[in-house]
């Protein structure tokens, strides 16, 4: 807490620097949907809300669009609506290597962003049960990519032995996506005749994540899972990540909203995450990251157990 600040809300600096670009909001729409007529439809609000913003934004994964060429309009409409945005390709990490540059072909995008989900594929009943060649996959793509890889969870967080693996394989750029979010573990679960429930608490949170990624240097690390508010947002910049991702919020909000409401309520967020940042004194994200941090019981036993040294 800080009961003396001497910020001014109208000034403080909410821009930060991804792939060589600043962006003015430390936070991106992350990965939702696509291949429907109903998904256009929420792919062409999520774009003009990125415009009006200039926030990043990723598509849903490709691979429908690959398979099928009837969907591509529900994924096209984004770089339609968005033209000079940044724009992220989505594709799994399971896929054909060649489908990684038709991804970013498709969208024109500005990077390839490579989904990681072995827990949701475990649960699924057609899911993957092979995941020996996963690493050498993802090592091609992103030996192969002409634009920046992203390796992003699926909500399931991520470990220092997940980052530093990623890391030799050439990863630049990681999105942790901890629990806390969409739990692709319990929805697979109610597909399943017998469920894993057991398994639905599986992974670290983003918190977590966070705190494993600080023991792994040379990583661009981004956040997303579970983030909900502005709060979620500061406190994820402040554990170190470069910027925010938000799914859900961005979902809810164009799903239940008229467009001008959705973008008052972004307004808003954003204005939120300005003030939190005055009251903690921080006139910017890097004096934000450099603030002390206090942890309750259990991230302090979870911080101790680890030997992760802050």
């Amino acid at each position: 807490p800080n009961s003396l600040p001497k910020q001014n809300v109208e000034k403080i600096d909410t821009s930060t620097k991804l792939f060589d670009q600043t962006f003015p909001y430390p936070i991106y729409i992350n990965a939702m949907t696509g291949g429907t007529d109903k998904a256009k439809a929420i792919n062409k609000n999520l774009a003009l809300i990125a415009k009006h913003f200039n926030l990043p934004l990723a598509s849903g994964s490709l691979s429908i669009a690959i398979k099928d060429q009837t969907t591509v309009d529900t994924f096209t409409v984004m770089r339609e609506t968005y033209p000079d945005g940044f724009i992220l390709a989505n594709i799994g990490i399971s896929a054909p290597t060649e489908f990684a540059q038709k991804a970013v072909e498709i969208l024109n995008a500005n990077a390839l962003q490579v989904h990681i989900n072995a827990p949701q594929e475990i649960i699924m009943p057609e899911g993957d049960r092979d995941f020996t060649y996963w690493q050498e996959n993802l090592k091609m793509m992103v030996k192969q990519s002409k634009v920046p890889v992203i390796a992003k969870e699926v909500g399931f967080g991520m470990s220092e032995d997940t980052l530093m693996i990623l890391k030799n394989l050439g990863v630049k750029t990681v999105d942790v996506s901890g629990k806390g979010g969409t739990n692709f573990i319990e929805i697979e679960n109610n597909r399943r005749k017998n469920p894993l429930n057991a398994f639905e608490s599986y992974g670290f949170s983003t918190v977590e994540s966070l705190l494993e990624a600080k023991k792994v240097e040379g990583l661009t690390i981004l956040a997303s899972g579970g983030i909900r508010n502005a709060f979620d947002i500061v406190k994820a910049l402040a554990l170190g990540a470069t910027m925010v991702g938000l799914s859900g919020y961005f979902l809810k909000l164009v799903t239940d909203n008229t467009l001008n409401d959705a973008i008052t309520q972004v307004e808003e967020l954003l204005e939120d995450i300005k003030k939190i940042m005055a009251v903690l004194d921080c006139e910017n994200i890097t004096a934000l990251k450099e603030k002390p941090l206090l942890f309750d019981q259990e991230l302090t036993h979870f911080i101790h157990q680890r030997n992760i040294k802050l």
